[in-house]
């Protein structure tokens, strides 16, 4: 076989050594969305966060304003299908997808999409490509973005076991003579 198959994404082991120092779910998104974008090819990203019933856009970076700052139910829109059912969503044309509220798309330029869950079996958040051409992103490009997010579901993972630890070692207060 040869070796040019098997060439390592530079820019996919710079996000994930920036994702292993990440400290905070706060320093985790911004590797996401400084870096997704470029390692993915696509003309804009999301990261998505969950909020009980609800999902957060919580950062993008896209040729246009998506959806950053805003809230929408789970069951309205491709990130919460994809945090609910655990599963990659590839959508080469957002206007035939049933998954998707079309109406709120018309208003962008953005026309497919892929929408990766993160924290899997139990997805806690939402990591998005959206191109403003009709594609259908190839397996490389859907593997890509499928590995930062598992990278992110452990960095996410790493930070929640090292803030428990610390929260257990809290100096109890002494109870008193």
């Amino acid at each position: 076989m040869a070796e040019t198959h098997f060439r390592p994404d530079s820019g996919l082991a710079l996000a994930a050594g920036s994702l292993e120092a990440a400290a905070s779910l706060e320093e985790i998104v911004s590797v996401l969305r400084r870096n997704t974008r470029e390692i993915v090819g696509s003309d804009g990203v999301a990261v998505v966060l969950r909020q009980g019933d609800t999902v957060f856009y919580a950062a993008e970076d896209a040729i246009e304003p998506l959806w950053r700052g805003r809230r929408f139910p789970l069951a309205d829109c491709i990130s919460g299908w994809c945090i609910l059912n655990g599963e990659t969503a590839i959508v080469p044309d957002i206007e035939s997808d049933p998954r998707l509220p079309a109406m709120a798309y018309r208003m962008t330029s953005m026309r497919s999409l892929v929408m990766v869950p993160i924290g899997v079996p139990d997805p806690v958040a939402a990591l998005g490509a959206y191109w403003c051409a009709s594609v259908i992103p190839d397996d490389a490009t859907v593997c890509r973005l499928e590995a930062l997010a598992q990278q992110a579901a452990a960095a996410l993972v790493r930070i929640r076991l090292l803030s428990d630890a610390i929260g257990s070692r809290a100096p109890e207060h002494p109870s008193g003579p």
